[in-house]
């Protein structure tokens, strides 16, 4: 069965411009992706097409500077077009979403000679983008990731292997971290690499529970030399461009979560209004409308989390701490809120005829990427009560 239209979340944005970007993003989401979302899926079809109408929209660079061929949006607005995307399809939404983490050190780090060559062509060129942190033997603990890069005259040679990459092998560029020096986070350094760097290849993609479309891989580094320009900020600044990216890159994947979770409700009260039982609607029982009211809840409570996070990223202010709070919260509703739909679909809901058993599968990665929600909590501990003794 077609995916439903999803239906119009009534939005506060702050300007008229805004307003005309979200109905843009519609019209995208209703010509390009939701009518071929499901079969794709299915299908493990990258859509790399829909990212090249994103880019030609100007949708691929919304919160960088139009100087560099951004749409100077504040997040508040940027993340709720992510919102937008992820529910027509999650492959799209989280793909603009690494797209923009992969463009966040060259952006906030670069020279000015980096960024005015590079970024036009990232942000607004048609390329896509990958963001290699993650290694087989580095997740959570990042900072003890194994790929190196030595010193060799006026480049760098990387070599290791870096794991769970988004776009891996499709990418025509990779933000990578790797050790230039001490064991440790001190020791990290980022680069830009392309994407066809001789001595770079891609394993085969992971086989997913969910998310097909999207491929994940390991990338392979043997031997891969880039120039000294192509180096990221400072020696040893990786780790923290790293950490700065994944605190904008988990506001997000909880957007995303959010616009999964708006999908699925919204089928789940389609359902409910149309389905009969003992002579009505089942919409009309107590027990499933009580069920429904939970879960619209838990969405408008995530939606208002991320954009209160959102307005204090645009105001300049600390949100590291919200960040990972959005993260952690949306992804966890969304979580509860499409398991939910499967219930009240019944064994409909179990079935590939209807969206919601993948809105399930999709929802169980959002607590797993950038960063478990393990991790958030760690973060928000820290926040709250300091580092932990050692």
């Amino acid at each position: 069965m077609p995916d439903r239209a999803p239906q119009p979340v009534d939005r506060q944005l702050p300007t008229e411009e805004s307003r005309d970007l979200i109905a843009l993003v519609r019209d995208v989401v209703q010509g390009e992706i939701a009518p071929r979302a499901a079969e794709e899926e299915e299908a493990g079809h990258f859509p790399r097409e829909v990212f090249s109408v994103l880019s030609e929209a100007g949708l691929l660079g919304l919160p960088y500077d139009s100087a560099h061929g951004g749409g100077d949006q504040p997040y508040e607005v940027y993340l709720q077009v992510l919102e937008e995307l992820a529910a027509a399809r999650l492959t799209v939404g989280l793909g603009v979403s690494v797209h923009s983490l992969a463009c966040h050190g060259l952006a906030g780090f670069g020279t000015k000679e980096q960024q005015a060559e590079h970024l036009p062509a990232m942000l607004g060129g048609g390329l896509l983008g990958g963001y290699c942190l993650s290694e087989p033997s580095s997740g959570s603990d990042a900072a003890s990731l194994r790929t190196k890069a030595v010193r060799d005259g006026d480049d760098w040679v990387i070599t290791g292997t870096k794991a769970w990459i988004t776009h891996g092998g499709v990418a025509d560029f990779y933000t990578v971290m790797a050790r230039t020096g001490a064991e440790g986070p001190r020791g990290v350094t980022a680069f830009l690499v392309p994407g066809d760097a001789q001595g770079l290849t891609a394993a085969a993609p992971e086989k997913k529970m969910g998310m097909k479309g999207s491929p994940t891989a390991q990338i392979h580094f043997d031997g891969v030399r880039v120039p000294d320009s192509r180096r990221i900020g400072e020696e040893g600044q990786g780790f923290a461009i790293a950490l700065s990216a994944l605190d904008s890159g988990r506001l997000g994947i909880a957007a995303c979560a959010v616009g999964v979770a708006q999908a699925a409700l919204d089928e789940a009260v389609a359902y409910a209004r149309e389905r009969r039982q003992f002579g009505r609607p089942i919409a009309d029982f107590q027990g499933l409308r009580f069920l429904l009211a939970d879960m619209a809840t838990q969405i408008e409570a995530g939606r208002s989390l991320y954009l209160a996070a959102a307005r204090l990223r645009d105001a300049g202010r600390p949100f590291s701490r919200q960040a990972a709070m959005a993260k952690l919260f949306c992804t966890d509703a969304a979580m509860k809120v499409t398991t939910d739909a499967v219930q009240v679909l019944g064994g409909y809901g179990y079935t590939a005829d209807f969206p919601v058993e993948r809105y399930m599968r999709e929802a169980k990665v959002l607590q797993i990427v950038e960063g478990t929600n393990q991790i958030q909590r760690v973060v928000i501990a820290r926040h709250l009560a300091g580092p932990e003794s050692r």
